[in-house]
């Protein structure tokens, strides 16, 4: 099934004419605590949304594990839910991440619209179909492909978002440009994050999704090519869960600018990418995102996280590396001493 993004300018009408294409025999709306807060009033009193169940739970990312998901899907049950019904997973990506989990598993799966209201969860988590929960601490542990019927994404909401949140999202744009091509990695490295330019950033944010589902549609269950998706995150992941074990959390696309700098560090060591292209990244990150507070006594507990990446496919840790803007090297590996270089490069600044 093709998933169909629509950036819309008019979130009612939006809502309006997609759940009227599904004629469900009921509605249920999945929020947390921001959304619920935030989006929530936007929407509630469209017609078609009228009698729709509301299904609220805690905000942040240590929440998106199997507890919230047996909370949802006891609700489900509970209220006659059924494989006609539908949900809406209103919020950002932990939201359209549980929801999408919750709805693909529920009798075996009913179908859900995503509505993203943060700019990380429009051009990572509410497009491409993947779905999940965290466990044991790890993230995205458990979980199924099955893309949403439909995803809208409304720049307004964006404008609920504080500048951290915005910068975390916008790393995800910055690393959709460097796997595409030089022009859109110069477009991107222009924006201003000072200043944020809203209808400017609705163009780049419409670029930078098409660029991912241009990938999703090649290669939708990450057998391949998909894998260039994964640009950043394997350090990323292990900067992320980290942080919450050291009860210093870091939102994920700050971590993911982080291992954008680290995996093209070890992309010019391994490939040649080239160095000026690393040094506007550095430039970049050091501005605008700083960098993550860790020390050489630290090196093991992360590569340890590393190890159990979900990328992996032996006992050596995979990467997506580049050779040069757009120029995208899957399946790449580093050994231990290579990470701690990496890691030491990390920590010079």
């Amino acid at each position: 099934m093709q998933q169909q993004t629509i950036i819309c300018t008019d979130i009612r009408k939006a809502v309006t004419e997609v759940v009227g294409k599904h004629e469900p025999e009921d509605i249920f709306i999945l929020t947390d605590d921001n959304s619920l807060h935030y989006c929530f009033p936007l929407v509630k009193d469209i017609a078609c949304l009228k009698d729709a169940h509301l299904i609220n739970i805690p905000a942040g990312d240590e929440n998106k594990n199997i507890d919230s998901a047996v909370l949802v899907w006891k609700y489900l049950s509970e209220n006659g839910a059924t494989r006609k019904s539908l949900i809406i997973n209103l919020g950002g990506g932990m939201i359209t991440d549980i929801g999408g989990f919750v709805a693909s598993t529920f009798k075996r799966g009913i179908e859900y619209i995503n509505i993203s209201t943060t700019l990380l969860g429009a051009v990572d988590a509410a497009t491409g179909g993947k779905t999940g929960i965290n466990f044991m601490g790890l993230k995205n542990e458990i979980g199924v492909f099955n893309p949403a019927r439909q995803v809208l994404i409304y720049i307004d909401f964006f404008k609920t978002l504080d500048v951290q949140n915005l910068r975390s999202g916008f790393a995800e744009m910055v690393k959709h440009a460097l796997i595409d091509t030089r022009e859109e990695w110069q477009e991107v490295l222009k924006f201003n994050l000072d200043e944020v330019d809203f209808e400017l950033l609705h163009t780049l944010v419409d670029r930078s999704i098409r660029i991912k589902e241009k990938v999703v549609e090649i290669d939708p269950k990450e057998q391949n090519i998909r894998k260039a998706l994964n640009l950043g995150h394997t350090f990323a992941h292990a900067f992320e869960t980290f942080s919450y074990r050291v009860k210093r959390p870091v939102l994920h696309g700050y971590a993911v600018m982080w291992g954008l700098l680290c995996e093209l560090y070890l992309s010019h060591v391994k490939l040649g990418f080239p160095k000026e292209e690393l040094l506007k990244l550095k430039y970049m990150t050091k501005a605008f995102y700083g960098l993550f507070d860790f020390d050489c006594h630290d090196y093991e507990a992360l590569y340890e996280l590393m190890t159990h990446d979900k990328k992996n496919e032996s006992k050596e840790i995979n990467f997506t590396l580049l050779s040069d803007i757009g120029e995208i090297q899957i399946n790449q590996t580093a050994s231990k001493e290579e990470i701690f270089e990496v890691l030491d490069f990390y920590l010079m600044g």
